[in-house]
């Protein structure tokens, strides 16, 4: 076992572990680290724990010093220094007529890179852009272009459920979100309402979809055969948080000579009181399908 103290740089930033080194840390603890950019001040998430030794990466570096009085200026100060950054670099951007936008600045801790975030449909050719923003600043330059969702991320906003964006407030990592969730969901397909500001699938399909799986299992699909207690059924609709499903009773056999007859009326049965008969083989093979079409879909969609 190892002893770390979970550090964040940013808000809703990742968590990195740094060796304590005797220092006294607990969580809200503001920390001077050496990083692979250089040295950064941050934030003890969480107190001092021991972790296996495989889920670190070795070796860990240490953490420096529990910042002080003048570190803690000397952050505020860069933070500050961040608007007239911004400025001068949107009025080299226009002088290049470079077809990119600028997202946000961050200084590292000791002033020795200055590193521009930005987003671009394509790759750009940055290079005179970096001469001219190192004879102003007199520092180390990195442009690092980002994706629609770290643009979210840095920017914030309000989301459709009215709150703070997750990924700006407090989700620290992005996970794969697919178009599969929102099926299992039952939620609408369509793309301006499972998508958030970012133009992507929301992050939040993913939370409750484990839950959905678990209880997905043995429900049948809408329009398979099953089998109740007072005969053979068509499933025409099914509620997966409260485990009914809405079925419409086989009157008469279909025959060669009349087509399959269905009661007028509606029964309910929870999925242990039912049996299915329809193999699940091929309707699996058949939603996958459907699934990629309507995810290519949705894709051309959001192009637009």
């Amino acid at each position: 076992m190892v002893k770390v103290a979970g550090i964040r740089f940013k808000k809703a930033g990742k968590i990195y572990y740094f060796d304590p080194d005797n220092l006294e840390v607990e969580k809200g603890s503001e920390v001077i680290v050496e990083t692979a950019r250089g040295m950064e001040f941050g934030t003890v998430t969480s107190n001092i724990k021991e972790v296996e030794e495989k889920d670190i990466v070795a070796p860990l570096k240490k953490i420096i010093r529990i910042a002080d009085e003048d570190d803690k200026a000397q952050h505020l100060e860069n933070i500050q220094k961040k608007e007239r950054a911004l400025s001068l670099c949107q009025e080299k951007i226009e002088k290049h007529k470079l077809v990119m936008k600028l997202i946000d600045v961050e200084y590292t801790f000791d002033n020795s890179k200055i590193i521009f975030y930005f987003t671009a449909d394509g790759r750009v050719d940055f290079r005179e852009l970096v001469k001219d923003l190192a004879s102003v600043f007199k520092m180390r330059i990195e442009l690092r272009q980002i994706g629609v969702r770290d643009e979210a991320k840095m920017m914030g906003g309000i989301g459709t459920c009215g709150k703070s964006l997750c990924c700006h407030s407090w989700l620290p990592e992005f996970e794969p979100v697919s178009i599969k969730m929102a099926k299992v969901q039952n939620l609408s397909l369509n793309p301006t309402k499972i998508s958030g500001i970012c133009g992507r699938l929301m992050c939040c399909l993913k939370y409750e979809n484990d839950i959905y799986d678990e209880l997905r299992k043995g429900m049948p699909d809408i329009g398979e055969r099953i089998e109740t207690a007072d005969g053979t059924g068509i499933v025409v609709d099914s509620n997966i948080l409260e485990n009914k499903i809405k079925v419409r009773l086989v009157i008469e056999e279909k025959t060669e000579n009349r087509p399959e007859k269905l009661g007028a009326d509606f029964h309910i049965y929870r999925k242990e009181e039912i049996k299915r008969i329809a193999t699940k083989e091929k309707k699996e093979d058949a939603l996958e399908d459907i699934d990629e079409e309507l995810l290519d879909e949705i894709k051309d969609l959001l192009k637009e």
